[in-house]
């Protein structure tokens, strides 16, 4: 059953959203139905004003931390030990760094990172989120301690056209967002895989709660399930995946892209499974990782749909997990196949779709049957499936 026209969320038809690529996919298979709204959740059209995205908090957070990191390397010994852990151009936990600096510098970046973890619906146990990583013109470790480099911050909106970067004196400079700088720079970020992993943790909890089935409460499987997938079960296998993006910029950092696929459940109630694909790197490159996305024998039909959407350092997974359980909760079982792609959609509030493209792209009726490639409705992307049988032990 494919969808018709009136079935594509207005979104898609537009294709509004050119794609920033990301190096983490995490996929999240939601199967079920709803019968009731659950207990104590927010309405759709409330989670629909509820803010999914901390977007000026988590921004000016990492601005402040990078001015801060940029005053900090006023001092040559500190500067020294920065240039040291950066040079090789990795991604480099800031607060380990902050533990070698004077007492003030180290207690800002320890309540920073509280700070984004609070505005990511994170658990205050967190820990280190805010990164460093060498930006712009190569350079050696020598060389980057001899004079205090830039310091800034990836801006929110890709369509950005500069950079704020501040010196050793804190002053405030303009970079050219398109075009690399002559001179190394470090950029104040996230890590996103740390944030991601936590965050589905957070996303399966939350759901779980509000009566979300989640592989953490599998043990509540049907007895119906269990005996389909006695000998085995069927699967859909992603044996290759690209995403495009004509928007990089040499200061953006990495993001992760998560996949919400949603279908009609055997038990009657809302399943999410989470899949990480952390090999994805880089955009316009195929990848071939034969990895499982949809387990067949958990759906009632033979049909899902498939929301991809970007985490590029903003998204709350408390308030998504809210936003996409009282979607989902409201929706009935009539007893026939209906495409879930426009209610996940609408579920995500209108500060989702503010500057960033947080959504990706979309494939409606992936089936079981399903062989070979699909493209996104959008045009951001396509995956190639194969029919993968996994046999019981």
């Amino acid at each position: 059953m494919s969808p018709t026209p009136g079935d594509i969320h207005p979104l898609l038809e537009d294709v509004l959203f050119p794609q920033q690529f990301r190096t983490a996919l995490v996929g999240l298979t939601l199967t079920g139905l709803a019968l009731t709204a659950a207990p104590g959740l927010a309405s759709a059209s409330d989670a629909k004003s509820a803010p999914v995205r901390g977007k000026s908090q988590v921004s000016s957070i990492e601005d402040s931390t990078a001015r801060s990191l940029a005053l900090s390397l006023a001092d040559g010994t500190f500067r020294s030990q920065v240039a040291r852990a950066t040079a090789g151009g990795a991604e480099v936990s800031l607060a380990p760094l902050a533990g070698q600096a004077g007492s003030a510098f180290r207690s800002e970046v320890a309540a920073a990172d509280r700070k984004v973890a609070a505005a990511k619906g994170l658990d205050a146990d967190t820990g280190s989120l805010l990164t460093v990583q060498l930006a712009g013109a190569d350079t050696t470790a020598a060389a980057l301690s001899a004079t205090a480099p830039l310091v800034a911050t990836a801006p929110n909106d890709d369509e950005a056209t500069s950079v704020t970067a501040y010196d050793s004196l804190g002053r405030a400079h303009r970079l050219d967002a398109k075009v690399a700088p002559e001179q190394p720079v470090l950029v104040v970020g996230l890590d996103g895989d740390k944030a991601v992993s936590e965050g589905m943790q957070v996303l399966n909890r939350e759901l779980a709660a509000a009566g979300v089935a989640t592989p953490a409460s599998t043990a509540a499987t049907t007895t119906s399930t269990q005996a389909a997938a006695a000998d085995g079960y069927w699967t859909s296998r992603v044996t290759a995946v690209r995403l495009s993006d004509d928007q990089e910029t040499w200061i953006k950092g990495n993001a992760e892209i998560f996949t919400v696929t949603s279908g009609f459940g055997l038990d009657g109630k809302v399943r999410v499974d989470t899949v990480t694909m952390p090999y994805l790197d880089d955009a316009d490159h195929t990848y071939y990782p034969n990895q499982i996305l949809v387990n067949w024998s958990l759906y009632k039909y033979n049909l899902a749909d498939t929301v991809m959407f970007e985490d590029d350092g903003d998204t709350n997974y408390s308030a998504l997990a809210k936003a996409l359980a009282s979607a989902l909760l409201t929706i009935l079982d009539l007893g026939a196949y209906i495409p879930l792609v426009n209610p996940v959609i609408d579920a995500m509030p209108d500060s989702f779709w503010v500057d960033d493209p947080d959504f990706v792209d979309a494939w409606y009726t992936l089936s079981r049957e399903m062989t070979g490639t699909r493209n996104g409705a959008g045009g951001h992307g396509w995956m190639t499936f194969d029919r993968y049988f996994v046999s019981a032990l």
